[in-house]
């Protein structure tokens, strides 16, 4: 229960994926008791372990509390940062500034499970009260069980029974209402958070995207006029703009699940659109991702089909570079890599493919990709990016069974049949017949030359051999059966 006041005392509302003032069910205990706000926000580049925010997720997060900072300071308040362990800060900032309460939103991986609980016994200490939220997803993971009691492992049970439950209204408050407290001048300024990597990779990125509340409610208005009526057709499809790009605005809360559902549902509601709407089913996913992070927390080391811990993966750091940059020969995967080295992101359909080669035709373990998209990604989030590397090796739940392999040229065939996407990121194959596109080793001699293709030179040939790919994995996995 929120606790009334009427003093114009103190309030804490610690920010961590909840990056917003809409929404915020933090922001709306405080204001509904009458709190004065000390916004804080908090870096421990420490917390995660190696699971610590990677170089696109550090960048996003800077221009996050950018973004964050300014709104606030429009309402007449500060956002206080810093730096080190919560279970520290927390209670001295509270101390510093007269703070009888802390409110914030509750994270779901281990290492943050681990700070809300050292938080808390130090707020305890100290006498301070603590009340924490469900600030990022529409239900907590332990709401929704199997008839036996456990966690579910396969996705349509556990949508089929959570999916009448799971959509919630957003909180309701004005904004502009909040009342901040008249803080002193913040000792740390964003730039001292080292928040953005010494690469400079990252600079890319601000040509794709703008990071910020007000810009993800504007993705959210263009995903629900141009794409969730046609969100099943399109999705598949890499070359048009079909989906949402909500992903990172949601990973670090810059809008939450709640809003986006009711946004959804109401569109649906006016329109002649009649069924399950398709889109909200990938939330769906997202919410069973986290129910599985929260049950296993290993599995973003260790795969949850203990069976799997064996398999024979190569230590093939040649073909790993390869397909880290896009140079595995292969366009619908090369295609993919380029677009997440360049944009941060990457069409999940090609998620898929690009996953499916890694750990199939290359037999490199999934955690190496899981690294390097939890590096790379801007939407790099830790429940959905185990869950969907462990379906593409076929070692978690409700994964793709093991001998499923993705043929990188069909798959290009199908999903990008004109290759406009293939061409978009592959510069040298721009001119190429489509007919060839995903398999330009095919094309005549001179119809390379002609246009501008030179197989080994400005485009690399097929690092292996599909079928003999394919036949590898299907070894490899026959190893399991016999161990």
């Amino acid at each position: 229960m929120i606790a009334e006041n009427s003093s114009g005392s103190t309030a804490i509302v610690w920010f961590r994926k909840d990056l917003r003032l809409m929404d915020n069910p933090s922001l709306h205990a405080a204001v509904s008791g009458g709190y004065r706000i000390l916004p804080v926000f908090i870096w421990n580049p420490e917390e995660g372990g190696q699971w610590s925010p990677g170089a696109a997720s550090r960048w996003w997060i800077h221009h996050a509390l950018e973004s964050l900072g300014s709104d606030i300071r429009k309402l007449g308040g500060e956002l206080i940062l810093a730096k080190g362990k919560a279970g520290e800060l927390i209670p001295q900032i509270a101390k510093d500034h007269g703070a009888e309460r802390v409110f914030y939103g509750r994270t779901y991986d281990p290492p943050g499970l681990s700070t809300q609980e050292k938080v808390e016994d130090a707020l305890d200490r100290a006498g301070i009260d603590a009340e924490s939220f469900n600030a990022s997803l529409l239900q907590e993971p332990w709401e929704t069980k199997n008839g036996s009691g456990n966690p579910f492992q396969v996705f349509t049970p556990y949508w089929r029974k959570s999916r009448p439950i799971i959509y919630r209204q957003p909180v309701d408050y004005d904004p502009t209402r909040l009342c901040f407290h008249s803080s002193p001048t913040p000792k740390l300024s964003l730039d001292d958070l080292n928040l953005l990597p010494a690469h400079g990779w990252h600079q890319k990125l601000e040509d794709h995207w703008t990071v910020s509340e007000s810009a993800a409610h504007a993705q959210l208005e263009r995903t629900v006029n141009e794409v969730t009526h046609s969100y099943s057709t399109r999705r598949n499809n890499p070359s048009v703009d079909g989906t949402s790009r909500l992903s990172p605005y949601l990973a670090w809360g810059l809008i939450s699940p709640r809003q986006i559902c009711q946004s959804v549902l109401q569109a649906d509601n006016q329109g002649s659109h009649r069924g399950e709407n398709k889109f909200l089913v990938e939330i769906g996913w997202r919410e069973f991702s986290y129910h599985l992070l929260y049950h296993y927390p290993s599995i973003p080391d260790q795969p949850l089909r203990p069976k799997y811990a064996a398999f024979p993966w190569l230590d093939d750091q040649t073909n790993l570079e390869r397909w880290q940059l896009g140079n595995t020969g292969y366009p619908m995967v090369d295609a993919g890599m380029r677009q997440l080295y360049e944009t941060g992101w990457m069409h999940n359909r090609v998620r898929m493919v690009v996953a499916s080669f890694l750990v199939k035709h290359l037999l490199i373990s999934w955690t190496e990709g899981a690294r390097w998209f939890w590096d790379t990604l801007v939407d790099a989030d830790l429940a959905s990016n185990t869950q969907g590397w462990q379906w593409a090796a076929g070692c978690g739940a409700d994964a793709a069974p093991y001998f499923r392999i993705f043929n990188p040229i069909t798959q290009g065939e199908k999903f990008d049949a004109r290759g406009a996407y293939a061409k978009r990121w592959i510069p040298p194959l721009e001119n190429l017949p489509s007919k060839y596109v995903f398999k330009p080793w095919e094309a005549p001699a001179s119809m390379l030359e002609e246009n501008g293709v030179d197989l080994g030179g400005n485009y690399p040939e097929p690092c292996i051999n599909h079928s003999e790919g394919r036949a590898r994995a299907l070894a490899a996995l026959a190893t399991l059966k016999t161990a």
